[in-house]
């Protein structure tokens, strides 16, 4: 983002807007820590904002600050298409094309109010006019503050803004041992924790609140997964069925793949979700090194995301999708076992 374009945002931000933010569907921690960051920030100058999420998020999430007043497009379709219509400005946060809001996306387009995006994922659309894009940084929350840095104003940044923001760089780094994290990452956490968030209050409330359907779960996948060790892959399902039996609830799945790229020799690693009421099979793949499941997934699963970490989606049913999986494989046996 140009110095220029700084001052242009500086000049709008300059009097009070109608503000809209928006996360991606199936919104994670550095979705709605970084949207729920920039609102906080936002009505410290007497902007109107608000967030509006396309659909709900995870309940280990739903203590951040300001949770209370987030809109779900889903079950306020009405309400919020009318406040994305009439909004001055429109943030769209940790995505870069519209499709990811789902029926949000059209609206968005419609809508006459300047659009910025702030995000670090890999070859954005061209739909906002101001665009801060960097796949270097660490999450989008890393990102949220350095635009306000940007701004001049990260002596602002309260223990609301610390806390949506430290939780959001820990859920995205994995807890700051992904190769994204850097120093940079860990000086800007420093001056989170400065500015009041509590690091052992945030990560107790993210990764200490399992349910026992959720490690049984856990159990279930785990049995599940298989290896590919001369493609030094691995991959986990879980049927619809399975999902039921231990009684699923949204971000009950968050991490389980990472189980699978933990494992000796391991550098990539997939979990296959079936999602019957949307009759998609869910991807998420991660890798290590150079393989890049950004490209694997929007080669083959219509997805994306980044080098090392992607999702996708699949029509085909859960056991077609995992038998184009393996027969994808080889193709890239090269690249797998270089």
């Amino acid at each position: 983002m140009t110095t220029a374009e700084i001052t242009q945002i500086q000049a709008l931000l300059s009097s009070p807007k109608q503000i809209v933010i928006v996360p991606h569907k199936n919104p994670d921690g550095d979705a709605m820590g970084s949207t729920l960051a920039l609102y906080h920030y936002l009505k410290m100058y007497n902007h109107n904002v608000l967030v509006i999420a396309p659909n709900e998020y995870p309940h280990f999430l739903k203590w951040l600050p300001g949770d209370d007043t987030v809109l779900k497009h889903d079950s306020n379709t009405k309400q919020c298409n009318t406040l994305l219509l009439e909004a001055d400005l429109i943030f769209t946060l940790d995505f870069n094309a519209l499709h990811r809001v789902g029926a949000m996306g059209d609206v968005i387009k419609e809508s006459e109010a300047i659009k910025l995006m702030i995000d670090h994922h890999q070859q954005p659309d061209d739909y906002a006019k101001y665009v801060f894009s960097d796949v270097s940084m660490s999450s989008t929350c890393e990102m949220v503050y350095r635009f306000i840095e940007m701004l001049g104003n990260e002596d602002k940044i309260s223990s609301e803004i610390a806390t949506c923001l430290y939780t959001g760089i820990m859920t995205d780094t994995g807890s700051f041992r992904f190769p994204s994290t850097t120093s940079k990452t860990h000086f800007i956490i420093g001056k989170l924790i400065e500015s009041g968030a509590n690091n052992a209050e945030i990560h107790n409330n993210i990764y200490d609140t399992n349910s026992y359907e959720k490690l049984q779960l856990l159990g279930c996948a785990l049995s599940n997964l298989k290896v590919i060790p001369e493609l030094r892959t691995a991959f986990i399902t879980l049927s619809q069925d399975e999902l039921n039996q231990f009684d699923f609830k949204k971000g009950d799945t968050e991490g389980f793949v990472n189980y699978g790229l933990s494992l000796n020799n391991i550098i990539f690693a997939a979990i296959f979700i079936e999602h019957k009421q949307e009759n998609i099979i869910k991807i998420s793949l991660r890798s290590k090194g150079n393989f890049s499941v950004n490209e694997f997934s929007r080669q083959y699963f219509e997805g994306g995301g980044h080098t090392n970490a992607a999702g996708g989606k699949s029509d085909l049913s859960l056991n077609e999708t995992v038998e184009k999986f393996i027969s994808i494989l080889p193709s890239h046996k090269k690249e797998l076992t270089a």
